[in-house]
Order: structure tokens, then C-alpha cells, then sequence
């Protein structure tokens, strides 16, 4: 299944279930309600949230890439957790520039 992200000020995002709920379990939302809400008033403490996370996420990806670099990998390799939320990044501060919620489903 999906999740959809929508709003108003940007185009939607659309998740995996499984990557959709492990953003709003990050940003304290219930990942088992099948629809929600961030208020205009929630998207800044999100944003901020989502911002640390990435942050964290691309840091741990720079030291396993180091750590990694002299060893054969395979080519290709996973979607990593800021890759995947820097799309939801964009809607929340474009919906709060704009003054708009966001809303998901599934």
C-alpha cells in the first residue's frame, strides 16, 4: 500500500506504507491511523525534526561510506532514510510558507 502525503502549496508525495509510517512515527503521528494531519502550527516542529533526523542519516551514511570505501560492494545499493525524506521535507516547508496543512492517507 501507499501513503499520500497532500497539500495545497506543493504536488503530493507518495510513500511506501512501510517508509510512509517510519516518517510519521518519527514526526509523532500514529502510524496505524489510516489518515492525519499536520495544522499549520505542527509544521515547524516537524520540519525541525525531520531536518535533525536527515542530518543524522546523511552523517551515518558519510562514515559507513568511509568506512566501506576500500571493500568490493556490488553497484547499486539501498535508498537511504534522507533520501527518502527530503521530498517530505519540501512539502512541510512549502505548506508552511504558504500557510497550509498537510494531510496523509493511505
Amino acid at each position: 500500500m501507499l501513503i499520500i502525503f497532500k497539500s495545497p502549496a506543493s504536488g503530493d508525495v507518495i510513500m511506501f506504507e512501510k517508509n510512509g509510517k517510519e516518517m510519521l512515527t518519527l514526526l509523532g503521528k500514529d502510524p496505524a491511523e489510516p489518515k492525519g494531519i499536520f495544522t499549520v502550527e505542527q509544521l515547524p516542529s516537524a520540519i525541525a525534526t525531520l531536518k535533525e533526523a536527515i542530518a543524522t542519516d546523511k552523517a551515518r551514511q558519510a562514515e559507513k561510506a568511509d568506512a566501506e570505501e576500500n571493500e568490493a560492494k556490488p553497484a547499486g545499493g539501498g535508498v537511504a532514510f534522507f533520501q527518502r525524506a527530503v521530498p517530505l521535507l519540501e512539502i512541510l516547508e512549502r505548506s508552511l510558507k504558504d500557510k497550509h496543512p498537510v494531510t496523509w492517507g493511505i
